[in-house]
């Protein structure tokens, strides 16, 4: 793993209006990612997980401070920017896989390809890869309905990783499977970090996710801290 940092923040602060008061979910936060690095995020529902990540990713701004994605200030990007950007260097996974019903699971993962610009032969072959990186390469015409949770689970994961992006965002990504699925999905990502060298962060009340990062912090109150895995 180099030192490059691939996704930082810096006093990042989010407000939202609820009512009279304005509601602080998170406080100055801190955070910064290594090109290869596997962070775990746990901490109580509510506590401000989702919201970080949402920021981290560029689909919300800040109230105060910044992120930076592969060195761009994401303050300084319009929309659209944060968009080709986020396509170039991000890559999400949630709990819910959020794949196009009516499309087949190389379609699903060709998606950002086709989206950016890329060739049909392009955004075929580079799916294909994936897909058979995650074991399902035999299930490449198959629609989300025709698949198993934990085939669609890989085929989101496939889909995340199809642009090569630069750091990979989770949102509890097994937090929907049963715990032996759960396992084959936690294997699938280690394996897919080491091999594409591939920046993790993951947000998660899984112990054995948790304790797979290198790095493992908690978020309480809006505060980011790192902790020690014999806290778990």
């Amino acid at each position: 793993m180099t030192e490059s940092l691939v996704l930082e923040c810096v006093a990042l602060n989010k407000e939202f209006t609820e009512g009279p008061e304005p509601v602080r979910v998170l406080k100055d936060i801190e955070l910064r990612v290594k090109q290869g690095e596997r962070i775990s995020i746990v901490g109580n529902s509510g506590s401000g997980k989702t919201t970080l990540l949402n920021l981290l990713g560029g689909l919300d701004l800040p109230s105060s401070g910044y992120v930076k994605v592969a060195g761009e200030n994401l303050n300084h990007l319009n929309g659209n920017q944060r968009g080709r950007l986020r396509n170039r260097h991000i890559g999400f996974i949630y709990q819910f896989h959020h794949l196009l019903p009516e499309f087949d699971a190389l379609e699903n993962v060709a998606m950002p390809l086709l989206i950016r610009g890329d060739s049909r032969g392009v955004a075929k072959k580079q799916s294909e890869e994936l897909l058979e990186a995650v074991g399902l390469g035999h299930r490449l015409r198959h629609k989300p309905s025709e698949l198993s949770g934990g085939e669609r689970q890989r085929v989101a994961i496939a889909r995340a990783l199809v642009t090569k992006p630069s750091c990979v965002l989770a949102d509890e990504p097994t937090g929907n499977l049963d715990s032996h699925t759960a396992q084959t999905i936690l294997d699938i990502m280690s394996e897919l970090n080491q091999r594409f060298n591939i920046s993790f962060v993951t947000v998660t009340h899984s112990h054995s996710m948790a304790v797979m990062a290198q790095r493992i912090l908690e978020m309480e109150d809006g505060r980011l801290k790192e902790i020690d895995r014999e806290m778990l």
